[in-house]
């Protein structure tokens, strides 16, 4: 059943910004949307979702069910995404109808579709790791005696947090993923298969980009994985060559022009050592169309967030300043531990670190779950670093002192 939803209109001809997706970045958009003088909208999955926690207008629906949307929509002057897992023919539908959407879908296809974005990306000459799709494996094993083994395989459709991320030593350890190939799905259209990138850490360049051209980037930063999920943001990345970080810039800039992004984009890449040992350089891994994990430090560490930035962005407003209030900030994931109730732990947090920015999804706790960060900034690295690390610790239970 299509849901009909009629945010409240703020006096003075202020827009109205839907959001499709009500998990922790929607709902981070809330408090930079108050201070704009925007009113939020949310379609949430359920309304005990992480948006519909703080934003008033908050109704409950599918981002696959097209009604649902549309009916969203119409009560919205632009709609933006807190995921990129809206099927295509539903946006088509949308953009057929007349709604602003940001991302476009021609945009957001290459966020949806690995193969499709490792193609493009291609074709613009930027850096990326040796890729193939594959069908069969026969292909597989192509690939991998070519390239060496062992091969990552990634499914091109629905991945996220290291899911549909397997390393593959053979075509035998791709068998179940290679015997869905063909089927409706995110193994439809075959399975990517790209080279075990050597590299030397994880680096992240975020920026925006609004529908008239302009754009804006934070400094490089590092993001540092666990198990394939992101634990710690470095703002900006430690010993990053200058000359790398502006040609990494640089291509992060032009890959949101020629794909023609608007809103945040987070271009994750790995940093690699040329194979005569000499300077450094990057590779692509991943885009991402939506305020990101590597982006959360900005909220507290630069001149204008990512979450505001973004806002500003779909609405075509001019950009705010991106640059850093402190010499270094570091982020801190909160992943679920041993305490199912946070709040308790607060006292402990802000009594030993009143700096301390303590940033909560509204969540239910499971084991490895995102449902928070800390936001530290400092003048110095280590210091900042041991702070963050030791609130979202606490947060976590992993430390009781």
């Amino acid at each position: 059943m299509a849901v009909v939803s009629q945010p409240k209109r703020a006096p003075g001809g202020f827009p109205v910004v839907g959001v499709v997706g009500g998990g922790q970045l929607a709902r981070m958009m809330q408090g930079p949307a108050v201070e704009l003088g925007v009113q939020l909208s949310v379609l949430a999955e359920s309304d005990t979702a992480a948006a519909a926690l703080v934003v008033p207008s908050s109704p409950v629906g599918e981002h696959t069910d097209y009604e649902a949307i549309r009916a969203f929509a119409e009560h919205c002057d632009v709609v933006t995404f807190d995921h990129e897992h809206v099927p295509p023919d539903v946006l088509e539908a949308l953009e057929a109808d007349g709604v602003p959407l940001h991302p476009t879908r021609a945009a957001l296809h290459f966020a949806q579709d690995k193969l499709a974005m490792r193609d493009r990306l291609s074709a613009l000459g930027i850096a990326c790791p040796r890729w193939a799709r594959a069908t069969s494996a026969e292909e597989v094993t192509a690939f991998g005696d070519a390239v060496g083994w062992p091969i990552v395989a990634k499914t091109p459709r629905g991945g996220y947090d290291g899911k549909g991320v397997a390393m593959a030593s053979s075509a035998d350890d791709l068998a179940d993923w290679i015997g869905r190939i063909g089927e409706p799905g995110p193994l439809e259209g075959g399975l990517l298969l790209e080279e075990k990138v050597d590299f030397v850490r994880e680096l992240a360049v975020l920026l925006a980009r609004s529908p008239s051209g302009q754009a804006a980037a934070w400094p490089v930063v590092e993001t540092v994985q666990t198990d394939g999920v992101c634990t710690e943001v470095l703002a900006p990345a430690p010993r990053l060559d200058a000359d790398l970080a502006s040609v990494a810039t640089e291509a992060a800039l032009r890959i949101a022009g020629e794909l023609g992004v608007t809103g945040v984009l987070a271009v994750e890449m790995f940093e690699v050592r040329s194979a005569r040992g000499g300077d450094s350089s990057y590779v692509v891994n991943e885009l991402a169309m939506r305020p990101h994990n590597s982006g959360h430090w900005s909220m507290d560490g630069a001149v204008t967030g990512q979450f505001e930035q973004h806002l500003r962005a779909v609405l075509d407003l001019p950009l705010g300043d991106p640059r850093p209030r402190a010499p270094w900030t570091v982020m801190a994931n909160v992943l679920g531990g041993d305490y199912e109730h946070l709040y308790p732990a607060y006292r402990h947090i802000m009594a030993r670190d009143p700096g301390a920015k303590v940033h909560v999804y509204g969540k239910d706790v499971r084991p490895g779950r995102k449902i928070g960060h800390v936001n530290v900034s400092a003048a110095d690295l280590g210091d900042a670093r041991e702070r963050a690390g030791h609130a979202a610790d606490y947060l976590r239970g992993v430390i009781t002192e």
